[in-house]
């Protein structure tokens, strides 16, 4: 899948959960989309061509600096982890 592409459905997932989802996942919904914007806008004030792929990879690091950094509770990373596989299924 196209950069574009992925990013407009992994945005139109985080907005679909607010219709869903239970607090701890709109919870996580909201701290994952934090990464994924951040990656996102860095990449194109970079102005970077990155595939899916190489942005997601990108977000993995930011959230692993973030659980090093202890930023979430064990069950809090357990629903950004599920909430994160979801969107990473998108970009197939």
């Amino acid at each position: 899948m196209a950069f574009l592409e992925y990013v407009d459905a992994a945005q139109q997932f985080f907005d679909d959960l607010v219709d869903h989802a239970d607090d701890d996942q709109l919870f996580a919904g909201g701290y994952l989309r934090g990464h994924f914007d951040l990656a996102v806008g860095y990449a194109q004030v970079e102005n970077l061509a990155l595939s899916a792929d190489e942005l997601n990879d990108n977000i993995e690091k930011s959230l692993v600096k973030a659980y090093h950094n202890g930023e979430l509770t064990d069950e809090d990373r357990d629903h950004v982890v599920v909430i994160w596989e979801q969107v990473k299924a998108l970009a197939n």
